[in-house]
């Protein structure tokens, strides 16, 4: 351990090492649950690397009155980096969806995490990793309150024609909703169901829009899923 300060001992490294490996562990075990891209390993491995890139970062760096300083360029590169790494784990769909942007950011607060630790910025790191754990789990489980009281499709049990699916799209623009995507399940060789993706809207308005579509020529029931 020549050259390295007194303060980066073997069990100062140790311990830097362990509380990044439990604090992005936590945040690791939220997307794992969820089968998300990024995961409990990922996660983990992230926020080691970059702990130990930090620590590489300030013993390797200059030094100033005695006190070894952060190489900036370092610590730059590790950010960089990880946004190429986050940038994996977002999918793009040919209807102009998103997913994976959570995940993504994550494993860049659990890079920032384990820098934190890293450089010994203790505090910094767990407050960080409180207030991740509450915007993934607590507000996930607001959102799921929330998305429980509201619809996210429309489904029409009847003889499709391209008409009938072009005037039940005609009459959800009419509401200002905004159409994701249409699709068809085949019920039997004469009858198929349309179902129509549209942006979530509360279930009293789903009511509503249900009692005017099934108004339409050909329409036998509609139906609203969250």
């Amino acid at each position: 351990m020549q050259n390295i300060p007194f303060d980066y001992c073997l069990g100062e490294i140790a311990l830097r090492l362990f509380v990044t490996l439990f604090l992005t562990g936590l945040i690791g075990w939220d997307r794992e649950r969820l089968h998300k891209p990024a995961g409990l390993r990922t996660h983990i491995l992230v926020g080691v690397g970059s702990a130990l890139i930090m620590l590489i970062s300030t013993v390797t760096g200059p030094m100033v009155n005695g006190v070894y300083q952060v190489d900036p360029r370092i610590v730059a590169n590790v950010v960089t980096g990880i946004g190429f790494l986050g940038a994996g784990t977002i999918l793009h769909y040919k209807d102009g969806l998103v997913s994976g942007l959570t995940t993504a950011a994550s494993l860049w607060v659990a890079a920032a995490i384990g820098m934190a630790i890293g450089c010994g910025f203790y505090s910094g790191g767990i407050i960080t990793t409180v207030i991740v754990l509450f915007v993934l789990y607590i507000m996930g489980l607001i959102d799921s309150y929330y998305e429980g009281r509201l619809y996210r499709s429309v489904t029409l049990h009847a003889r499709i024609t391209p008409h009938l699916t072009e005037s039940a799209k005609a009459m959800l623009r009419d509401e200002e909703l905004k159409i994701l995507k249409v699709e068809t399940q085949l019920v039997s060789p004469s009858e198929k169901y349309v179902v129509i993706h549209i942006q979530p809207i509360p279930i009293a308005m789903g009511k509503e829009l249900s009692r005017k579509l099934a108004k339409l020529p050909g329409v036998k029931e509609v139906s609203f899923n969250s």
